[in-house]
């Protein structure tokens, strides 16, 4: 009796499965979260240098432009002037226009000339002082002013382009080359340059229309 009474006892104790320890894990009945990796840039500075916002300098327009000098200026003024006052048949530093002005009023200012000479049909009377040459016709009439002013005569032919540009006509006689502007439609200016120098010798206002006096016998 006692035997089957143990026997049913271990039977019974064999079928209850253990109870569960607290150090074992419990599996979830729902799945991990999975981590995304977050999209937001990170904070760290960026390893690209910052533009600067200060504009390149850049060269000025005129690096390449050659300053024009004072006496450059000064030159182009003086010739062009001379131009101005040939159209009046007028010469710098000469009170008498030609055309309207006789070789008697040059004589009653400065005096009977240094000397004369016969030029084709026209008188040239010489005052050096003045450094002037007065030329007129049978009529008296003045029809040609020569100026050998010292100031002019460190002007060169290139000078003389600048300023006024390539002249109307040109013409030789022995060493010198005669540089013609037109001045008008009466006068013209004369630029007289040796090939020796260079550089002008002398200029002229000459008088086309009345270089021959149609009155004179």
């Amino acid at each position: 009796m006692l035997i089957a009474s143990m026997l049913m006892f271990t039977a019974c104790t064999s079928n209850e499965k253990p109870a569960a320890s607290a150090a074992d894990p419990i599996a979830s009945s729902s799945p991990s979260p999975v981590v995304e990796p977050s999209s937001t840039p990170s904070a760290a500075p960026s390893a690209t240098p910052a533009v600067s916002s200060k504009p390149t300098s850049t060269p000025s327009g005129n690096v390449n432009v050659t300053p024009v000098s004072s006496e450059a200026t000064s030159v182009t003024k003086q010739i062009k002037g001379m131009l101005e006052l040939a159209k009046s048949g007028k010469v710098a530093g000469i009170e008498f226009a030609a055309e309207t002005k006789l070789i008697d009023d040059v004589e009653k200012a400065w005096g009977k000339a240094d000397h004369t000479d016969v030029v084709a049909s026209n008188i040239y009377a010489t005052y050096a002082k003045k450094n002037a040459v007065i030329g007129f016709n049978k009529g008296d009439q003045i029809i040609d002013i020569r100026s050998s002013d010292p100031k002019l005569q460190t002007l060169t032919l290139k000078q003389i382009e600048e300023a006024l540009g390539k002249p109307s006509d040109t013409k030789v006689n022995g060493d010198d080359t005669i540089y013609i502007y037109k001045a008008s439609d009466m006068f013209q200016l004369k630029f007289i340059i040796p090939k020796s120098s260079g550089k002008v010798d002398h200029i002229s206002v000459f008088d086309t229309k009345h270089s021959v006096n149609n009155m004179a016998g």
